[in-house]
């Protein structure tokens, strides 16, 4: 089963915009590593709801290698100004045990 990471990113009013052009321009460091299988970046919904950064990978060894990869660095090498997070999030991380799939 697979190992799934969630990002959940606190971001502040008026910078949503940016936050999510980050992503889509992103230059697909992530979509190279070996182990990786899917990305999603949820917006919120509801007021005071975090983003959420979805990333799939074969394994808890295959994510730790991205984070300790040149790629990793290179996609945050540019941050956004600490302005535009609030407080809290965080990193989350999950073993699969039970999915399905249309």
């Amino acid at each position: 089963m697979p190992f799934v990471v969630i990002n959940r990113v606190f971001v502040n009013p008026g910078y949503e915009a940016e936050f999510e052009r980050r992503f889509q321009r992103r230059a697909s460091q992530v979509d190279r590593q070996p182990g990786f299988r899917a990305m999603r970046v949820l917006r919120p919904q509801g007021n005071q709801a975090p983003y959420l950064v979805e990333t799939e990978w074969d394994s808890q060894e295959a994510f730790r290698a991205w984070v300790g990869s040149d790629d990793f660095k290179q996609a945050h090498a540019d941050p956004m100004p600490s302005e535009a997070f609030g407080e809290g999030g965080g990193l989350e991380q999950f073993e699969v045990v039970e999915g399905t799939q249309a």
